[in-house]
């Protein structure tokens, strides 16, 4: 057995009974699986396709997982990229990483090779545990430019891969012999999760294990979440919503299933054959169901409440009539927490919600000057509680000055607070686009766009869709000598182009040829000028009729 660091027995799921169980040093994530365990046992805690685990079984998997990793020669601090789909080794590697005290670095299973070239470089990972589907992936790949020292698959599947003969492949391990948990603490780095830049690469938010303790102790108080609940979700596990999901289940006794994707025809179904008593959506998502034929079984489950952050007012009061679920509003960031929410007796109005217990939250002008109620301004926000908010951002510590100056993270959205003091979202300050629940650097998708030999310019910027979301745009000039490309004919092959080199969702939709980019005196594109003509019947559709050649937007 594991030397066990005890805490106080826990006995109502509430945020202040939460606090009291897990004192600050108890705020990681060896001692919630601990506490876990002790508390729970063998009830289930973790389902994902035909593997379940019960609270007991998870540390057992978890301690046996760490003891591969140490014996691999990785330590306390060493970081390992993660890019799997919702597999149980997914899970358990990441845990794994915290029980060792490690760094896991989710990787979106839509990244590219570019793109997963700069987070193995960036991250300066050692280690790569990637689901056999994605090793093509890695074939671009130039190792030089990584510390990657091993490859572990998991699943079948072949590439023609050329690896240096000092990075071998080997089938993901079996569990190997347990180990003691690390004596981390509270503010350690327990993951880097890349979260899209907007004037430049991506940037790795540094999140501490008790950032993931308070999200767990946040979703459990707001959701009223207990040991009689079965919580669903589709998200992926590379992101923080999916993660702290299980976080959630392993503080209350919860139990929760990860599921292999999002269908919206079969949402309900699917809710009901689970059990499901908690989901989780993003915003785009609640419109998705909403377009489903109406159907009985919307109102056979057992589904109480669903958080969907980012869902429009209209679409949240339809989906709660429709289906008789509360839908949870809240507004939380990688770099943030679950800072803001309606209650159970909210009536969607399309707030973000109210300051949560241990957070405040300002709306300010530029100079960082707070407004009054009513006026629009950017929103920030700090923490009470010690490392409730990621440290940083990994080897940026001119835009982690940036982000968290005068002692408040600033969100770079654009809000009000209103007079009952729930906060509403008007629009992005930053130059950033979100789409199918993704951040998308406009920076990425024109480095990817300027990278093809006929383009000569190119801006990225959003466009709003019929989901209530952001849908990719970019203007682009192509070089003197390639004026005769200037019809839709050349867009399909663009469009291709991108496909191969960007994640499905970051893929522009629509694209407008010009003959020049509107710039300033000193030469830089100036965006609003763009975003203000928007999609005009000259702008090139990639949706009609399948990126067919000659189809404009109508």
């Amino acid at each position: 057995m594991y030397a066990r660091q005890r805490c106080a027995k826990l006995l109502v799921m509430t945020l202040d009974a939460l606090t009291a169980s897990f004192p600050p040093a108890f705020r990681t994530l060896p001692a919630i699986l601990q506490r876990g365990a002790e508390s729970y046992g063998d009830a289930p805690l973790v389902s994902i396709g035909v593997t379940q685990w019960s609270h007991q079984q998870a540390l057992d998997r978890v301690a046996a997982h760490a003891g591969n990793l140490r014996r691999s020669g990785l330590r306390a601090g060493d970081a390992i990229a993660l890019m799997c789909g919702n597999l149980p080794q997914q899970l358990e590697s990441f845990l794994a990483a915290g029980w060792l005290g490690a760094i896991a670095v989710p990787i979106n299973t839509a990244s590219m090779a570019p793109q997963i070239q700069y987070f193995l470089a960036d991250s300066q990972a050692r280690l790569l545990v990637i689901e056999a589907t994605y090793l093509d992936r890695l074939v671009n790949i130039d190792w030089t430019k990584t510390g990657i020292e091993a490859i572990w698959v998991v699943g079948t599947g072949e590439a023609d891969l050329t690896m240096p003969e000092t990075i071998p492949i080997t089938v993901y391990p079996e569990p190997g012999i347990p180990v003691e948990p690390a004596a981390v603490n509270a503010g350690d780095t327990l993951a880097i999760l890349y979260t899209s830049g907007t004037t430049g690469p991506p940037k790795g938010v540094m999140c501490p294990h008790a950032q993931y303790f308070w999200w767990g102790a946040h979703c459990v108080d707001a959701l009223s979440i207990d040991a009689s609940d079965t919580l669903c979700t589709a998200l992926p596990l590379f992101h923080i919503n999916a993660l702290h999901t299980f976080c959630q289940a392993s503080l209350s006794g919860a139990q929760v299933r990860f599921l292999s994707r999002f269908s919206a025809s079969r949402y309900w179904s699917t809710m009901q054959e689970h059990g499901g008593t908690v989901g989780y959506l993003l915003g785009a998502m609640a419109p998705m169901l909403l377009a489903q034929p109406e159907s009985a079984v919307e109102r056979q489950h057992k589904v109480r409440c669903i958080l969907s952050p980012g869902t429009p007012a209209a679409a949240a009061r339809a989906l709660q009539e429709r289906t008789g679920v509360i839908v949870i509003e809240g507004f939380g960031s990688t770099e943030t927490n679950f800072a803001l929410g309606t209650r159970f007796d909210t009536e969607p109005r399309g707030i973000m919600g109210w300051v949560r217990p241990h957070f405040e939250a300002r709306v300010v002008d530029e100079h960082d000057t707070p407004l009054a109620d009513g006026q629009a301004g950017e929103l920030v926000l700090r923490a009470e509680q010690p490392f409730a908010f990621a440290t940083g951002y990994f080897n940026m510590p001119d835009k982690t000055v940036e982000a968290w100056r005068n002692l408040w993270f600033h969100t770079g959205d654009r809000v009000v607070r209103e007079p009952d003091g729930a906060f509403r979202f008007l629009d992005r300050l930053k130059d950033s686009i979100r789409r199918r629940g993704e951040n998308i650097s406009s920076y990425e998708v024109e480095a990817v766009l300027l990278s093809h030999p006929l383009i000569a310019a190119a801006a990225v910027f959003p466009v709003k869709s019929e989901l209530a979301e952001d849908e990719v745009m970019a203007t682009i000039a192509l070089r003197a000598t390639d004026n005769e490309r200037q019809t839709p004919s050349f867009l399909p092959e663009l469009a291709k182009f991108c496909k191969s080199r960007l994640p499905y969702f970051a893929v522009p939709r629509y694209i407008d040829i010009v003959a020049e980019l509107p710039r300033t005196a000193s030469g830089k594109i100036q965006k609003y000028i763009l975003r203000e003509r928007g999609i005009t019947t000259s702008t090139w559709d990639r949706m009609t009729e399948r990126d067919a050649p000659g189809k404009l937007h109508q």
